[in-house]
């Protein structure tokens, strides 16, 4: 048996073998010591976060007012196909690598790289945005207790400020320290172990969990209806409010839903990947969206939802309820608590750059281990360095946009690859299948399920398209400029080392 399929045609249609995954995977040299409650901390962990401490707020105050929460059910629901067809694929394949490596299998060498392009957005840049609602209760933490940051060490170096009529990028002598330093401070800590990192991170997960609970308690005895109304305010133009502003603050709050499927990218250190992976993958989604729906409802009967675009939006609520107490715990939770989900994320990145080593499509560089801890150190210490530059430079708002889009193009691929798993190797053992089945088109099993993710990730992708697309009109070309950069990085990379240097190109042409 080949470890590569001799697919005609050139280099990025070679596809890697299932069986040949599954092996690769078993005999990796990572320790396999997480259970099904590391793995459900892990998904809780990385998806409770920014979103729901920051763009919750952004969401509502610039497109959608009170109707957020109908984006939050609309992005939750996304999130639920996409996470149903991961348990089926994390069941099926219990390999490491997660979207990437399912890409391999089913789309072949060229799809995986893009798909690992991606989702460096989705986990590397999106700890960026992170990092910067972190830093934004850190500095309103510290001035609680007479410290006061310079506005120039707590400021991204881009600032993009919106008028009525355009949007204007400005430039200026100024770096986000606290945030930068919050991602370099991780990386030390994920440096040291994955069993150390994970059981700091169910201690912060515990924590942030009860606090968010705790805002829900008392701010439930403060909510006024009336700011609840209009439910949905008027439209007023191009993506703001009414019915578009529900879609386009979905899309937003995409971003506060990456994370729960960190959980696949750990089945190389799962004990028992088949039954705990699918687990953790779904019971993460759901307590998280149930989390988000009680937070987000407090917070906009609380504050005027107009009022809500700022760095720290629960900040802003206890301030109206008169609860210092409560503003302290939620403040220092939320500062806590936004490390374990920067945990979470860069964890997930590090492994799936880790398999692309392995790989050979990126440099051995990432997939040398500790003699001592035997976890990608070296790889992990340049991811960390690069986000937390990127962490110092970038605003949150363009973050959240590129993440929610890298996001929602993977999780596409995660869908079509149940499909294409169903058609090619259908008589597989699956622990766990979609359910609801699906349909034949000529003799070709489509599942609704898996289609419904694909839709509504296309759902999500389009406002963000349309989005761009206006900022670009009125006068903000970065948007685009930095996603058509990144791509044509991608793609530069891949033909000048990838390809190249790539295990299964070697298999293909020759002995390893």
């Amino acid at each position: 048996m080949t470890q590569v399929e001799r697919a005609a045609g050139p280099s990025a249609h070679r596809r890697k073998r299932l069986e040949y995954a599954a092996r690769e995977s078993a005999a990796g040299s990572l320790r396999r010591t997480l259970g099904p409650m590391h793995l459900i901390l892990l998904g809780v962990g990385s998806t409770v976060g920014a979103g729901i401490y920051v763009m919750t707020g952004v969401a509502a105050a610039d497109y959608a007012g009170p109707a957020v929460l109908l984006s939050f059910m609309l992005a939750g629901v996304a999130c639920l196909f996409t996470a149903l067809s991961y348990a089926e694929l994390a069941s099926l394949m219990p390999v490491a690598g997660s979207a990437y490596t399912y890409a391999y299998v089913s789309l072949g060498e060229g799809c995986a790289w893009a798909v690992g392009w991606l989702l460096l957005l989705e986990y590397g840049i999106s700890c960026a945005g992170v990092a910067s609602g972190l830093s934004g209760y850190f500095v309103s933490l510290l001035h609680d207790f007479g410290v006061l940051v310079p506005q120039a060490l707590s400021t991204t170096t881009i600032q993009v400020v919106d008028s009525t009529v355009s949007e204007a990028v400005h430039v200026g002598l100024r770096l986000d320290l606290p945030g930068a330093a919050s991602i370099l401070l991780v990386t030390c800590v994920l440096l040291v172990g994955v069993r150390e990192s994970f059981r700091i991170n169910a201690a912060i997960v515990v924590l942030k969990v009860g606090v968010l609970l705790l805002f829900v308690g008392v701010g439930v005895w403060f909510v006024r209806p009336a700011l609840w109304t209009p439910f949905i305010p008027a439209y007023e133009g191009g993506l703001h409010y009414g019915v578009p502003g529900i879609f386009r603050a979905a899309s937003l709050i995409f971003f506060a839903y990456v994370g729960f499927e960190a959980v696949s990218t750990a089945a190389g250190e799962a004990r028992n990947p088949r039954r705990d992976v699918p687990l953790g993958i779904v019971g993460a989604l759901v307590v998280c969206t149930a989390l988000y729906m009680a937070v987000a409802a407090v917070l906009i009967g609380v504050v005027p939802w107009r009022g809500l675009g700022v760095a720290d939006p629960l900040a802003v609520a206890v301030g109206l309820m008169g609860q210092p107490w409560l503003a302290l715990c939620v403040k220092l939770g939320a500062v806590i608590g936004l490390c374990s989900v920067l945990l979470g994320l860069l964890y997930a990145q590090s492994r799936i750059f880790y398999t692309m080593a392995e790989d050979g499509l990126l440099s051995a560089l990432f997939s040398h281990l500790h003699p001592r801890f035997l976890t990608p150190w070296r790889g992990t210490l340049v991811l960390g360095v690069g986000v937390a530059l990127a962490t110092a430079v970038l605003p949150v708002e363009m973050i959240g946009d590129l993440v929610s889009l890298g996001t929602a193009m993977a999780f596409m691929v995660v869908c079509l690859t149940v499909i294409w798993l169903r058609n090619a190797e259908p008589d597989l053992p699956r622990v766990f299948r979609v359910p609801l089945g699906g349909f034949r088109i000529r003799g070709v099993w489509l599942g609704y399920v898996p289609l419904l993710g694909v839709l509504f990730c296309l759902v999500m992708i389009v406002p963000l398209g349309a989005d761009m697309a206006l900022a670009l009109y009125g006068g903000n070309p970065l948007p685009v400029a930095l996603l058509a950069g990144y791509g044509l990085a991608g793609l530069a990379f891949y033909r000048v080392y990838g390809r190249h240097h790539s295990r299964m190109g070697r298999a293909v042409s020759g002995p390893r």
